[in-house]
């Protein structure tokens, strides 16, 4: 008989005791309505409230809910490498674990990858968000869909499912500056877009901060494209043309008009500007630096504190 193959699932949590026991029922019942070889991994990032003594719990009650708990909080991204690295199944789902994304779904992204697909990611046709931070979304995706070197999909997210072979490759990839919808795209494969309507949150509030929200809107623009040192040889371009009309344009008044006042307002524009465009250029290619130096370190990107397998 043909081996059955086996799904796994990877979930990340922080400080999401309200919802955990939900995201326990809801996951285990969504897959069990079409298959009973799965793994559902969820890792513990460092959670200060209730989180991993419910987990645990729930991993009683099911072994196939298995908890991975981390030694701090390490960040969302870290947290998905933490489970696709555990990850056994020959197709892998990651899912946040707000519940913002259907676990319903995945039964739909499994058939689109029987039909030939080797990943299968959500499309958020719609969000049930604040206006502002609906728009920064959609100007971000517009934005690094623009700059990026390799096709990043609109409006998608982490939420998708994947094949081992296509796994394997994110994995081959240690990246300290992780952008993981990113990375998988860059792989290739055959990759299809589902679209869905995300759902609010289901409980409690987010643990996505502005400050981690534009961390890995950095991530993604510093990892995916060349445009911000591009950016720099352009603006470097542009004030060069700016300084040799306005020098021309100066030369012109002090000939045709020698009483021309030469005050210090033309050397204070002169020195702003330049001087700005100095700290830009630095502080970009400070980011490289920076860049850099972390993926020499070769730190671990995630330290494990416990299993419960």
């Amino acid at each position: 008989m043909q081996k059955k193959p086996l799904i796994s699932v990877v979930i990340p949590c922080f400080n999401e005791e309200s919802i955990i026991v939900s995201l326990f029922e809801r996951s285990v019942a969504a897959l069990s309505a079409w298959t009973d070889d799965f793994e559902i991994i969820v890792v513990n990032d460092g959670s200060k409230d209730n989180s991993l003594p419910l987990l645990v719990e729930c991993h009683q009650k099911d072994k196939r809910f298995k908890v991975i708990s981390l030694s701090r909080n390490f960040g969302h991204q870290a947290a998905f490498l933490c489970g696709l690295t555990h990850a056994k199944g020959d197709y892998v789902a990651m899912i946040d674990g707000d519940l913002q994304d259907p676990p319903e779904l995945l039964e739909h992204f499994y058939q689109k990858i029987q039909e030939g697909n080797d990943v299968v990611y959500g499309v958020r046709r719609k969000r049930k968000e604040g206006f502002f931070k609906k728009l920064a979304y959609k100007i971000y995706y517009r934005f690094l869909g623009s700059v990026s070197s390799v096709p990043i999909p609109l409006d998608s997210g982490d939420f998708s499912m994947m094949r081992r072979v296509v796994l394997d490759n994110v994995l081959a990839m240690p990246e300290q500056s992780l952008f993981i919808r990113g990375i998988r795209s860059w792989v290739g494969f055959k990759q299809y877009g589902y679209e869905y309507e995300r759902d609010k949150r289901f409980g409690g509030e987010t643990k996505y901060t502005l400050k981690k929200l534009f961390q890995l809107a950095y991530n993604g623009v510093f990892s995916f494209s060349q445009f911000p040192v591009k950016f720099l040889t352009h603006l470097g371009v542009f004030v060069i043309l700016f300084a040799i009309i306005y020098s021309i344009f100066a030369i012109y008044e002090r000939i045709t008009n020698p009483e021309t006042p030469q005050g210090f307002t033309t050397l204070a524009i002169a020195i702003f500007l330049f001087g700005g465009v100095q700290l830009v250029a630095l502080g970009m290619i400070g980011e490289y630096v920076l860049r850099i130096y972390d993926e020499t370190r070769q730190r671990p990107l995630f330290i494990v504190k416990e299993k419960f397998l």
